[in-house]
């Protein structure tokens, strides 16, 4: 088995190498307001019910729409749409329609208030679950009530952001089901 040589690092660039993975685009309604945004804090907390935690700033427009709605939609982009996520997450849709500035279709979704985004291959609805950490930490933990997958390609190029604006792309997929007694 292969070790390392490690040095000391930062502990406030530790982010650069945890990032959990893949950037999404959140979407929210609220109050006859919309918005997108770029979202790379988020972690599976459960399985069934299906559990998802999202950090969101409170700095960010979309963390009042989605506060006030309890709701929002969790877009999975692929690789090819770099360019729109940097975009998107680098202005803010206090002053910017994002879904007209960046060509991106709002599709209804049918048990939350806020959009799908076609471009999108994996859109999930989530409501607020439990919202005890939110005043504290921006944490908010939200069920998915509805999945939306994309049938190809079944395991698309996702990215995965390290920090002042690089990403790392996730690569091949390998299975080692053989050696899990249950798969969940």
């Amino acid at each position: 088995m292969k070790t390392y040589r490690r040095q000391a690092y930062p502990t406030e660039d530790v982010r650069h190498y945890l990032e959990p993975g893949p950037v999404a685009l959140i979407t929210s309604a609220c109050a006859g307001r919309r918005n997108v945004m770029t979202h790379a804090w988020q972690t599976v907390m459960e399985f069934s019910p299906s559990l998802v935690g999202c950090m969101i700033s409170s700095a960010n427009y979309s963390f009042e729409l989605i506060r006030q709605s309890r709701e929002c939609v969790i877009n999975l982009p692929a690789a090819d749409l770099v360019d729109v996520v940097s975009r998107v997450g680098n202005c803010s849709g206090e002053d910017t329609d994002k879904f007209a500035r960046f060509g991106l279709t709002a599709v209804p979704a049918t048990q939350v208030a806020a959009p799908l985004l076609d471009e999108c291959f994996a859109c999930f609805e989530c409501v607020l679950y439990d919202d005890v950490l939110v005043d504290s930490y921006n944490f908010f933990i939200f069920e998915v009530v509805q999945a939306h997958v994309a049938l190809s390609p079944q395991h698309p190029q996702t990215l995965h952001y390290q920090g002042d604006g690089q990403y790392m792309l996730s690569g091949g997929h390998i299975s080692r089901r053989h050696l899990f007694t249950k798969v969940l």
